[in-house]
């Protein structure tokens, strides 16, 4: 796949069956049985997109055309939602926490004390869909209103279930300031602001991951914005999906130091244990989005410690790799230094995966908006392995 700026054209009216019958009998599939088969829908082509590109034999990620790389360096959260969005580079463009309406804030404090923080952010985001009533198709003021109100959800979720009141958002702050504003109750450190604004950069767009697709689907039935991003933050709450960076943190803690790194490895994988952090469906080189944000955890002063350990336990990962593993090409995917940005930050480990949906709201958005201009209902085939048709038994056999 490269990159492309064409779009499905939207569907057409039905038209009378007397003019559709020939062309549909020219065009009919075969019968799903004589089709290939591709689990998890691998390799797969089901959409066609003008928003982000993920070059992974050559381990490039372009947002709108642009170098992930060089959007962390030069631009702001704000100002990549807005490209993602509309496909247009606005150098003013700014992303401020939105204060909660009354409906989510007195849900939030009916959830239990033992609700994970991405249920609590699902149950934000439908309680908001609920209050709001987002009509289809979504638009670029639908998707800016709820990526800013996605944070002042999670914050004072946090809040409440540690026995605090939420607090007012401060919109002089960036939407990455904001969060950590309202999380501690006090304005963040510039640093680690800008540090939280790289991370959500790096994780605003990916193509068609799970979530995305997720998001689509839902879009493509003429269902609404919060439905199918409450959809998304389904599928990404998945350990398979969105849970890696807090892993990276216990693993980490688990391997102690550096000395201690070898014979870790080499044992987790004599047992084909997962290493997290290592490794992707997609990429066969570094992970852009990991070479981008270890540049900006190097430059969080409080972090020279923890980066110190990642970095040599890095390398300790990847020289094993290619001893044990020399015909598997597996390199440093983007949650390894996404765990030491966000631990960095002072965020707890279980607020990793929610924090995660934060920044994929600006590309679950842009998705939504263009599945909805296609218009095409998104409806797969399956391949029937069941039983041949048999009858009923009779009754009193």
């Amino acid at each position: 796949m490269t990159p492309s700026n064409t779009e499905n054209a939207p569907s057409k009216p039905d038209e009378p069956a007397a003019s559709k019958a020939p062309a549909a009998a020219a065009s009919a599939p075969k019968p799903a049985a004589e089709r290939p088969y591709s689990p998890g829908l691998e390799g797969v082509l089901a959409a066609e997109t003008a928003i982000g590109y993920v070059d992974g034999a050559n381990g490039r990620l372009l947002y709108r055309g642009y170098p992930i790389g060089q959007l962390v360096e030069k631009g702001t959260y704000g100002q990549v939602a807005e490209l993602l969005w509309t496909g247009e580079w606005r150098r003013t463009a700014r992303l401020v926490p939105a204060e909660l309406p009354e409906p989510v804030v007195c849900a939030l404090h009916e959830l239990p004390e033992h609700t994970h923080p991405m249920d609590a952010l699902r149950t934000a985001v439908s309680v908001w869909g609920a209050w709001r009533r987002p009509h289809w198709p979504p638009t670029v003021d639908q998707v800016r209103e709820l990526t800013s109100f996605a944070p002042s959800a999670l914050a004072a979720f946090h809040r409440i279930r540690n026995g605090q009141d939420p607090v007012k958002p401060n919109q002089k702050l960036s939407l990455a300031g904001g969060f950590l504003q309202q999380l501690n109750g006090k304005d963040p450190d510039p640093a680690a602001a800008r540090a939280l604004d790289a991370y959500f950069v790096v994780g605003a767009e990916h193509g068609l991951n799970a979530s995305t697709f997720t998001c689509r689907v839902i879009i493509s039935t003429r269902s609404d914005l919060a439905s199918a991003i409450c959809g998304a933050i389904g599928a990404l709450k998945g350990p398979l999906h969105g849970g890696a960076p807090a892993e990276v943190v216990s693993q980490l803690h688990e391997i102690g130091s550096p000395e201690k790194a070898d014979k870790w490895v080499r044992e987790a994988i004599a047992r084909g244990d997962r290493i997290m952090g290592f490794g992707h469906r997609v990429y066969r080189a570094y992970d852009p989005r990991a070479a981008a944000l270890r540049k900006v955890a190097e430059g969080m002063a409080d972090m020279a410690d923890w980066l110190d350990t990642a970095v040599k336990v890095e390398d300790v990962v990847l020289r094993i790799f290619g001893e044990l593993k020399p015909d598997r090409v597996i390199k440093t995917n983007v949650e390894y230094y996404a765990a030491a940005v966000l631990q960095g930050v002072g965020l707890p480990p279980d607020l990793f995966p929610p924090t995660f949906a934060l920044a994929r709201m600006a590309g679950w958005g842009a998705h939504a908006i263009e599945q909805a201009s296609a218009d095409k209902l998104i409806r797969p085939d399956a391949r029937y392995v069941g039983p041949p048709e048999t009858d009923v038994p009779s009754f009193g056999h």
